[in-house]
């Protein structure tokens, strides 16, 4: 009899141990998860850049300034190894998707900076290699004022149909008249979110890539579009201003920069000023890429307070 009650306990232990085993990795996968909205609005995007490498010098000759030249040789293998060329460095804002992604692209970095090893150049005889940054800063600003802020929609959309992004100047252009159209707005600002965090020159393209496709995600469809030179407009009278629920406008910033300046964050709306400044005053020379994603676009979208949590989570009330 003793026996035969003691079997389903002893059925029941693997069981046990394998709930305990699996519900950290339920846990990690919840903290990791993105929860998107049910219905997402449609939106604008607009921006370009590029991470290519200066070309090597031909002999006898200098290289044109800026980043536009080939991308030769076999890759980038300045910097050694470094914990502060290693480590993300974050300014402000705390962690949360874009950390965990910086942290993935520097784990790439080692990866490939322990395959690398040995590989050195041979000293003497060749042309010196042309500098190059050796980290690119990552910053994400986010902005959510409230759906009255239509002059801004109206900016941004008069902004993708006129702005030059595919050369540097014009994305410089593009970043300045973005954060003025921001600043003009500050009775209508009512969360904010920024982040910043610093990865080797190597990985930060796909760095950057991630960022702007998990930004993108949160758009059912893009009305609006000027990525590159090339322009995208919605022909339908799909385009246009918001359903009259509508509740509020968010607008992403994504820059990738070689400058130095450090940003205020934005824990307040004085913050928040003082970041967008800087920001907008980034040299062209500095700027490596840029997107500018807002939503909604389309006629009948809305963005709900409730929509605004669930796809922006880390924005904080100012």
């Amino acid at each position: 009899m003793g026996a035969a009650l003691a079997t389903p306990r002893l059925l029941k232990r693997p069981q046990r141990l394998l709930a305990s085993l699996l519900l950290p990795l339920v846990i990690v996968g919840l903290c990791l998860f993105q929860a998107q909205p049910a219905d997402a609005a449609r939106g604008g995007r607009m921006g370009g850049g590029s991470f290519r490498a200066p070309s090597m010098p031909r002999s006898g000759g200098s290289y044109g300034g800026g980043y536009g030249g080939g991308y030769r040789g076999g890759g980038y293998r300045g910097g050694g190894m470094g914990f502060p060329f290693l480590i993300p460095i974050f300014g402000f804002g705390g962690g949360g998707l874009f950390g965990l992604l910086i942290l993935m692209a520097v784990a790439g970095v080692l990866v490939n900076a322990v395959r690398g090893v040995g590989n050195t150049p041979s000293i003497g005889g060749s042309a010196a290699a042309p500098a190059m940054p050796r980290n690119v800063n990552m910053i994400q600003v986010q902005v959510g004022l409230l759906a009255s802020a239509k002059s801004l929609q109206d900016d941004l959309r008069s902004l993708a149909s006129s702005s030059d992004t595919s050369s540097s100047a014009g994305l410089q252009r593009l970043l300045q008249e973005t954060t003025l159209a921001l600043l003009r707005q500050p009775d209508l600002w009512v969360y904010a979110n920024a982040e910043s965090g610093s990865v080797p020159f190597s990985s930060a393209e796909s760095t950057f890539n991630r960022l702007s496709m998990n930004e993108r995600s949160k758009l059912d469809a893009e009305l609006t579009s000027n990525v590159g030179g090339q322009r995208i407009s919605d022909t339908s009278s799909s385009a246009g201003e918001a359903d009259a629920t509508n509740e509020f406008i968010v607008v992403t910033l994504l820059v990738a920069s070689t400058a130095s300046a450090k940003l205020a964050g934005a824990d307040t709306g004085e913050d928040l000023r003082q970041t967008l400044r800087i920001l907008g005053s980034t040299a062209s020379t500095e700027l490596m890429a840029l997107e500018v994603i807002w939503q909604p676009e389309g006629r009948g979208d809305v963005l709900s307070a409730n929509d605004l949590v669930t796809a922006y989570p880390n924005l904080q009330h100012l």
